[in-house]
């Protein structure tokens, strides 16, 4: 048996990987990843032993071009993780708010996303849960470590984790479509046509794109925890302990900056105004050119905020369990207790608001007039507590199925250019674009078949399931 383990440190102190190989007579196995994880395993089986050991050779002298070294496993930790600190009111809220459903997934719940078919959650042990709108378990990913939000890019979902990943959750199985190389723990991120943005906890905002190379950086010598993060076609906006802003999408040069009353907790945007959820129990609200237009007062420090279409209402949940909604204009129309902990992340969708709180739970609140009105006079509905079904949970592949067989599928091919893998459509038919594909499963010459691809505009998006052509 031969093994060899090497490790990479970036020298500004970005990528912390590690890679390993082990030969055990024709089987060679390979694994990789970043530094404190379990990382993705590779196993291949040679002609002979001779042949793996070769195998194992190439690669191991391949890793060491680009930097890697012989180290012990285990000295070098995993990147550090920041969770919201929320101190929570002993006030509460006597009237409830109408709660149609609650799960509790198992853990805090930062993660949410609701879209015409399901309610999604991500907690903090990395589980992620899509509801039916009427509160029935659907689907269950797994993922290496806890997830900080949900986030929606055209047709495809991709949860943001602590483990420095961005993972698609739009097919069977859940793939690393980013890789975010930073030394500083995450803590929010947005995608729009491509382009991630990226805040963490030493206030720097990030932008990578579809192939996560890192396009541009700026971090702030005198603010912190940069909570909000929100894309468009012309900036990315950001919120963190000195304010609120904007830098280009392009370029990331800075637009404009603006002081908020408080620290800046959570964010949203709708149209051309973009929201801000502060320490100094407000929510304020700013066109996209930096003028404040209107604020909204709550009782306690707000942890997260969200509008209805066009901003017609906006709400809000603050550190004493309570939510709140408001007319454009900042009138306050309600104020009603969650009934289930501190909203961390809210969406409102179809007269329903869901929320996901400290405690763990996505509900489902019924957020009509004729709701809200019943709900003020302390009558509630009967709420439905959702039992966790069992579902299989999906995890990010090792490895993927071999096939002989390209059938209806579309042929992709891996290469190398600059001394990056780069993975392309193989027909003449198809744009020299390259295909957002799983970092963590590409190979220098390696040939896969796929179900379809997207023109997401610059690049392609993969549609169904990922197979690799056998023998390659």
């Amino acid at each position: 048996m031969e093994r060899a383990y090497l490790e990479y440190s970036d020298p500004n102190g970005a990528e912390h990987k590690f890679y390993e190989v082990l030969v055990e007579g024709s089987e060679l196995t390979i694994r990789y990843g970043r530094i404190g994880s379990e990382g993705q395993k590779q196993v291949k089986t040679l002609a002979s032993p001779e042949k793996a050991v070769a195998e194992a050779a190439k690669k191991v002298a391949e890793k060491r071009r680009k930097g890697y070294e012989d180290a012990v496993q285990g000295i070098r930790q995993k990147r550090s993780v920041v969770r919201r600190t929320v101190t929570e009111s002993r006030v509460t809220v006597k009237k409830v708010a109408p709660v149609l459903w609650r799960f509790h997934s198992g853990a805090p719940a930062y993660g949410i996303f609701v879209d015409s078919q399901h309610a999604w959650v991500g907690n903090e042990r990395g589980e992620v849960y899509a509801l039916t709108l009427d509160g029935e378990p659907n689907l269950k990913f797994k993922l290496p470590d806890g997830v900080k939000c949900l986030v929606r890019d055209g047709r495809w979902t991709f949860a943001g984790c602590d483990d420095g990943n961005v993972y698609d959750l739009s097919g069977k199985l859940p793939f690393m479509a980013y890789e975010v190389h930073t030394e500083a723990s995450l803590l929010w991120l947005d995608v729009n046509q491509g382009v991630l943005g990226v805040g963490d906890h030493l206030g720097g905002v990030y932008a990578f794109d579809a192939e996560s190379d890192q396009q541009w950086a700026n971090v702030s010598e005198d603010a912190n925890m940069t909570w909000m993060v929100r894309v468009d076609e012309a900036g990315v906006y950001f919120g963190h302990s000195r304010g609120i802003g904007m830098f280009d999408r392009m370029s990331g040069l800075p637009v404009w900056e603006q002081k908020t009353r408080g620290n800046v907790l959570f964010g949203w945007q709708e149209g051309e105004s973009v929201y801000a959820g502060t320490s100094a129990s407000l929510v304020q609200r700013f066109n996209k050119t930096g003028r404040h237009e209107a604020d909204y007062q709550c009782d306690s420090s707000v942890l997260s905020c969200a509008t209805s279409s066009s901003g017609k209402y906006v709400f809000a949940g603050d550190s004493a369990s309570a939510i709140y909604c408001f007319a454009e204009d900042g009138t306050r129309l309600w104020k009603l207790g969650s009934g289930c902990g501190s909203v961390l992340s809210m969406q409102y969708f179809q007269e329903r608001l869901y929320l996901v709180t400290t405690t763990g739970f996505l509900a489902a609140v019924d957020a009509s007039a004729t709701a809200i009105e019943v709900a003020q006079q302390g009558v509630t509905p009967q709420m439905r507590e959702v039992k966790p079904a069992a579902i299989e949970a999906h995890t990010p592949p090792t490895s993927l199925t071999l096939t002989n067989d390209v059938g209806e599928g579309i042929v992709l091919i891996c290469t190398r250019e600059a001394g990056k893998l780069r993975v392309r459509a193989a027909g003449p038919e198809y744009r020299p674009w390259n295909v957002q594909f799983p970092r963590d499963l590409r190979e220098e010459g390696a040939r896969y078949v796929v179900d379809g691809l997207l023109d997401a505009g610059g690049f392609y998006r993969v549609v169904g399931e990922i197979r690799r052509l056998n023998g390659e």
